[in-house]
C-alpha cells in the first residue's frame, strides 16, 4: 500500500489492475462460506487475547459471522448469529443465540437453530425474524439440503412462547416452505428478509440470488405464511453486480429519526433496499419508491444502483440485518466485521469475527441517503472522560489525548476552520476511482491544504504504528468534495504480506457553510468504527498493532494541511466492559 501513497501520478490502468486484484480477494476478507475442511473443527486450547475487543459483541472463542434475525420481543432483544462451535474458521454453522434488555449486556443461550433435519442437514444459514399479528415470532432461514449446496427456505417457531428468552426453537415437518423453481439458481438462493404484510393481505419476503451475473431480490407472496408463490418479476435486479446476499428492505420516514415497522406503507415515506454483494464484500443500498401495485422497487435518480452506489459502511462491514425496535420506535442495524489477518492467525488466536456496535438508522433530511449512529445505550459504558476545546492545529501539529484508555475508547470531536480557500483541486482523473483509491494516493502523511486532519488511533508512542481516521477537503467543479479515510496501511509492524491493510474511504455529502466537520470513533483494540458528519459516512477497520496494545496504545489529534484547524470540541471516554456470562451459553448441540 505504501507505494500508492508516495505518488499522485499512479496511472489509471495500473490502478484498475490493482483494484481488480482487491476484488479477486473479496475485499481482502475471506468469504463467509469459504470452506477449510482441515481447520473447521480445530480448536485452540490457549485463546489469544491481545486483539480481542473489550466492548463489542464477541464470544470467548471460535468463528462468528452474519447476525441473524435480530428482534425485539416482549421486552427482550434477541440476537442470533452464525457460529462455529468447534473452530475459528467458517464451518459447522449453527445459530448461536443471546438475549439482552439493553443491546449492550448479553446473556448467551444454547444454539437456537442447528442442522438436524433433511431440509437443513448440510447447513443452517442466514435468515430473519417476523412478528406475526398475533404477537408470535417466526423465523425464516436458509437450509442446505445436500452436498451440492442446494438451498431452500425453512421456518422455525418457539417451542414455548411463554419462555421470556425463547430458548428452544422447533422446525415443523412442513418445511421447506420455499423451494427454487427452474428459473432460479438453487445454489445461490438465500437469506430471506423480514416479511411485510401488504394492504392486499399477502405477506411478502425477498430472497437474494443471481442469474448470469445479474443480482436479484426475488419476491415471494403468501396469504397464510405457509404457502408461498414466486412473483413473476423480482422486486429489483441490477445487471453485472453478481450474487446478492442478505437483502434488507424497509420503509423510512421522510422527516425525523423514528423507525417504522416493515409493513408500514403510508404517506411521507421512502423505502431503502440494501444488499450485500458477494463479489466485493461491501454493503450497498439505494433509497427509492416501492410501487405496491406492481410490486416493484424503483430507486431515486439520486441513488446510484450498483458498485458505484452508496454503502452502509465503507470498510470491513458485511451481512448486516436490521429490525424495528418497538420499544424505542427506531430501526436498528447490526453488522459483522470479519478479521483482516490470515486464516492461520485466526486458528492460532482461537477466534474470528465480531459484531459491530448496533446502529440506529434513519433517512437524512435531504432524502438522498441513510444516517447511522451507535445506539444510545452504548453511552452507559463510558467511564473516565477528558475534554479539549479551542485548540489550534497548525500544519504538522499533533496533540495527544491523555487521561483515558486509548485502546478502548469512544471519541467525539468537532473540527472547524476559517476558510475553504486552501482546499486542494480534485484531480479529474480521480472521477472514475473509488474513494478508497484516492485515499491510498492522498494518505495522512501526504501534506495538503484543507486536511488531512483527524485522529491517529491505536498509535504507538513514536508512531511506528497508527490507524489514522481523517478528512481531506477538495475543490471540484462548482462544489467541494469531502473525503473521509480510515487507513490501516500503517496499523501494524507485523511483516505479513497476506494481511489486508486497506485505505478504506468514502465521500461525505455535507454542507460546509459553517466550516465544521465532526467525527466519532469507537476504538476497541482491533477495531475502529468511525462515523463522519453525524453518521452520514461510516467506516469500520480491523487492525492488529504489535506495539500499540493495551496501555501502550496512544491517541492523537493531528493536522497535516496548510490550513489551520481548530479543535472546536473533543470529548473522549474510556469504555468499560459489558456484562456477558459466557459460561452459561454456547453449549454443543
Amino acid at each position: 500500500m505504501d507505494c500508492l501513497k508516495k505518488s499522485s501520478l499512479f496511472s489509471l490502468p495500473i490502478f484498475l489492475l490493482y483494484f481488480s486484484i482487491i476484488l479477486s480477494f473479496n475485499n481482502g476478507v475471506n468469504a463467509s462460506h469459504k470452506v477449510f475442511p482441515g481447520l473447521q473443527s480445530t480448536s485452540t486450547v490457549d485463546v489469544k487475547n491481545v486483539h480481542r475487543t473489550g466492548y463489542h459483541f464477541q464470544p470467548p472463542n471460535n468463528w462468528i459471522n452474519d447476525p441473524n434475525a435480530p428482534m425485539y420481543y416482549n421486552g427482550v432483544y434477541h440476537l442470533f448469529y452464525q457460529y462455529n462451535p468447534y473452530g475459528s474458521v467458517w464451518g459447522n454453522i449453527v445459530w448461536a443465540h443471546s438475549v439482552s434488555t439493553d443491546l449492550i449486556n448479553w446473556i448467551p443461550l444454547e444454539p437456537g437453530i442447528y442442522p438436524s433435519e433433511v431440509f437443513d442437514k448440510y447447513g443452517t444459514w442466514s435468515g430473519s425474524a417476523t412478528i406475526l399479528p398475533n404477537n408470535k415470532p417466526i423465523i425464516l432461514y436458509t437450509g442446505i439440503v445436500d452436498a451440492k449446496n442446494t438451498q431452500v427456505q425453512n421456518y422455525a417457531i418457539p417451542a414455548d412462547i411463554s419462555d421470556p428468552f425463547l430458548r428452544k426453537w422447533i422446525k415443523p415437518d412442513n418445511n421447506p416452505l420455499i423451494v427454487a423453481d427452474v428459473s432460479i439458481n438453487k445454489t445461490q438462493f438465500r437469506d430471506p428478509t423480514t416479511c411485510w404484510l401488504g394492504q392486499d393481505g399477502y405477506w411478502r419476503t425477498l430472497i437474494g440470488s443471481v442469474w448470469e451475473k445479474k443480482g436479484l431480490a426475488i419476491l415471494y407472496k403468501s396469504r397464510d405464511f405457509m404457502k408461498w408463490t414466486k412473483v413473476q418479476d423480482p422486486l429489483h435486479s441490477v445487471d453485472g453486480t453478481g450474487n446478492w446476499e442478505c437483502p434488507d428492505f424497509f420503509p423510512v420516514l421522510l422527516h425525523g429519526t423514528n423507525g417504522l415497522d416493515a409493513s408500514y406503507n403510508k404517506k411521507n415515506i421512502k423505502h431503502a433496499l440494501k444488499v450485500s454483494l458477494d463479489v466485493t464484500r461491501f454493503e450497498y443500498y439505494t433509497v427509492g419508491k416501492y410501487d405496491t401495485k406492481k410490486d416493484r422497487y424503483i430507486p431515486d435518480k439520486t441513488s446510484i444502483d450498483g458498485w458505484n452506489g452508496l454503502r452502509l459502511d465503507y470498510g470491513n462491514y458485511y451481512a448486516s440485518k436490521s429490525f424495528y425496535d418497538l420499544r424505542k420506535n427506531r430501526r436498528i442495524m447490526w453488522g459483522w466485521a470479519n478479521e483482516s489477518d490470515t486464516v492461520n492467525d485466526d486458528v492460532k488466536k482461537g477466534w474470528a469475527g465480531i459484531q459491530t456496535i448496533p446502529r440506529k438508522l434513519w433517512l437524512d433530511p435531504s432524502g438522498k441517503q441513510l444516517v447511522q449512529w451507535p445506539v444510545e445505550e452504548l453511552e452507559t459504558l463510558r467511564e473516565q472522560k477528558v475534554q479539549l476545546s479551542n485548540r489550534k492545529l497548525n500544519k504538522g501539529d499533533k496533540i495527544e489525548v491523555k487521561g483515558i484508555t486509548p485502546a478502548q475508547a469512544d471519541v467525539e470531536v468537532t473540527f472547524s476552520f476559517s476558510s475553504l480557500d486552501k482546499a486542494e483541486p480534485f484531480d479529474p482523473n480521480w472521477a472514475n476511482l473509488y474513494a478508497q483509491d484516492v485515499c491510498a494516493i492522498k494518505g495522512s502523511t501526504v501534506q495538503g491544504g484543507l486536511g488531512p486532519f483527524g485522529l491517529l488511533t491505536l498509535a504507538s508512542q513514536n508512531l511506528e504504528e497508527y490507524t489514522p481516521v481523517f478528512f481531506r477537503v477538495f475543490k471540484a467543479q462548482n462544489k467541494y468534495k469531502v473525503l473521509m479515510c480510515s487507513d490501516a496501511s500503517r496499523s501494524t509492524l507485523k511483516n505479513d504480506k497476506t494481511m489486508y491493510k486497506p485505505s478504506f474511504a468514502g465521500y461525505v455529502d455535507v454542507d460546509l457553510t459553517n466550516k465544521t466537520l465532526s467525527l466519532r470513533s469507537l476504538i476497541d483494540h482491533s477495531v475502529v468504527e468511525s462515523f463522519g458528519a453525524g453518521g452520514k459516512t461510516c467506516i469500520t477497520s480491523r487492525v492488529y498493532p504489535t506495539l500499540a496494545i493495551y496501555d501502550n496504545a496512544h491517541l492523537f489529534v493531528f493536522n497535516n494541511g496548510t490550513e489551520t484547524i481548530k479543535i472546536k470540541s473533543l470529548n473522549a471516554w474510556t469504555m468499560g466492559k459489558p456484562k456477558m456470562n459466557w459460561s452459561f451459553g454456547h453449549s454443543s448441540y
